[in-house]
């Protein structure tokens, strides 16, 4: 579907913590580096994040180990920002890190988070961070890491707290601690081991927020997937296969929440445009029908 001048309003909104989000945000992963694994273009990159602003975007997602050589997510993040608008959510991830060179490091102790809080901080260039999510990495319990940021958030450093690659056993040890204003987990229209999860959040009023929405399985951070049925949709339609997904996820619930990411000004739009496609019960119920299909494969 053309862009043109569609807004991210037109998918709706959800109050994340005590701020009104539009449902269709922005990761922020992919502006460090281009497709070939070069540093991107840093003005380029910039102007993208002032043009989702002026498009409605109020909800973006970072991380300090988004980064690539000469680039960082959030240095992006905070020149093209500050000073921060008060309706804008910017939500960081803790838990991994990387050295330096990019290699990954061991899952953060619970003592370390408070460096990586304020490594955030220094970075953005805030006192604050509206909304934390714990990323976990092969824990049975969370309670001592989600304990951790409870008390930076008791500090005042933190505002609200989420999750990350977590099971629904995570969600509940972190209600018992804290509130949990969003989970974060991998969710697409051929991905839904989480569905269990995202509706649970639904029926307790906590956002969920998938990545990778608009990548087929298999393709982590890539491409969409050639699949059959979808470019039938879009075809129908006159959308994009990444329009078609972004409208399916969002159709999956008024809590879910939207946060797909590009380097690309026209790719951008075309993502915020998705959210005034409407998906008809015919185009859905073909949607899972294949997907059904493939599963059973």
């Amino acid at each position: 579907m053309p862009a043109h001048d569609v807004t991210a309003g037109a998918a709706g909104e959800w109050t994340l913590g005590d701020t009104t989000v539009r449902r269709i945000g922005f990761g922020a992963m992919r502006l460090t580096a281009k497709p070939d694994g070069s540093p991107s273009d840093r003005d380029t990159a910039i102007g993208v994040l002032r043009r989702a602003r002026e498009l409605g975007v109020n909800h973006v997602d970072t991380a300090a180990f988004y980064f690539s050589a000469l680039r960082s997510a959030n240095e992006l993040i905070n020149r093209a920002f500050a000073p921060y608008p008060d309706d804008l959510v910017v939500t960081t991830k803790v838990g991994p890190g990387r050295d330096p060179s990019g290699e990954w490091l061991p899952l953060a102790r619970p003592e370390q988070l408070r460096g990586q809080v304020e490594e955030n901080l220094r970075q953005l260039g805030r006192d604050h961070l509206d909304v934390v999510n714990l990323r976990q990495a092969g824990l049975d319990s969370i309670a001592e890491h989600f304990g951790a940021l409870a008390e930076l958030r008791a500090a005042g450093l933190i505002r609200h707290l989420g999750l990350s690659n977590v099971r629904p056993e995570h969600l509940t040890q972190a209600l018992q601690i804290a509130p949990v204003v969003c989970v974060q987990n991998r969710y697409g229209l051929d991905q839904r081991r989480s569905a269990p999860l995202l509706r649970r959040c639904g029926e307790l009023g906590i956002a969920f927020v998938p990545f990778f929405a608009i990548t087929g399985e298999g393709r982590e951070g890539g491409g969409v997937a050639d699949d059959a049925a979808v470019r039938a949709v879009a075809d129908a339609r006159g959308a994009t296969p990444a329009q078609v997904r972004l409208a399916w996820t969002l159709h999956q619930g008024r809590h879910v929440l939207a946060i797909p990411g590009t380097g690309n000004p026209e790719h951008l739009a075309q993502n915020i445009a998705a959210g005034a496609l409407r998906l008809s019960e015919a185009d859905l119920a073909r949607l899972d029908e294949a997907e059904a299909g493939r599963a059973g494969a």
